[in-house]
């Protein structure tokens, strides 16, 4: 009973994650496209995965990572994230340094950009804190709040960022990839606060 449940939780997962992927793969605008600017747009739809992936790891939620085993695997893919919106970034500086320029100074006349740069930065600045965390003696408490705000707006941005897109993805799938992000974020977020409350009452 436990392995099909597992089972069935994975497939869903990887349904969820690769349907978007498959469903970009197939849209005509790709014959549009140069292969940078696909790599680009690939690259986005894979870092918007792995924002999914970063709520459940924390949280234990996927059958086989137990939470201490997804903590050690949310650093990995944390770096994954990273290394998906540079490809993203860089991708998109080369088929068009204006166009990112604009972007990177707010000026963008396109809705969806301040939204990805404002989650980008946020993205650096978790890594950043992250790789630094030791040197700045942070204490945990206060690494788990500035985590926890830093996340809020990268999620926020990036959601907003991806929806208001209207290019390769498949907007169905795209929005219940979206809707999964957000509901994922707020399940641990909340899950977190009343093991918080737990450890203080004890």
């Amino acid at each position: 009973m436990r392995s099909a449940r597992a089972t069935l939780i994975w497939a869903a997962f990887v349904a969820v994650v690769g349907v978007p992927i498959a469903a970009a793969a197939a849209s005509p605008l790709l014959a549009w496209r140069g292969p940078v600017y696909i790599l680009a747009g690939f690259a986005g739809i894979v870092a918007l995965g792995l924002v999914l992936v970063q709520p459940l790891l924390i949280g234990g939620y996927l059958p086989g990572l137990p939470a201490i085993r997804g903590r050690r695997a949310h650093r990995w893919i944390g770096g994954a994230l990273v290394v998906a919106v540079m490809i993203h970034v860089g991708g998109l500086w080369i088929t068009s340094p204006p166009d990112m320029i604009d972007a990177l100074l707010f000026v963008s006349p396109t809705p969806f950009s301040p939204f990805g740069v404002i989650a980008m930065w946020a993205i650096l600045a978790v890594a950043l804190l992250a790789a630094l965390r030791r040197r700045l003696g942070f204490q945990p408490r206060t690494w788990r709040i500035a985590h926890m705000v830093l996340a809020v707006v990268i999620v926020a941005g990036g959601l907003v960022h991806a929806m208001l897109i209207e290019g390769t993805m498949e907007t169905v799938s795209k929005a219940a990839l979206c809707a999964l992000v957000l509901a994922a974020t707020v399940k641990v977020m909340a899950d977190l606060r009343v093991w918080r409350k737990r450890a203080t009452s004890r």
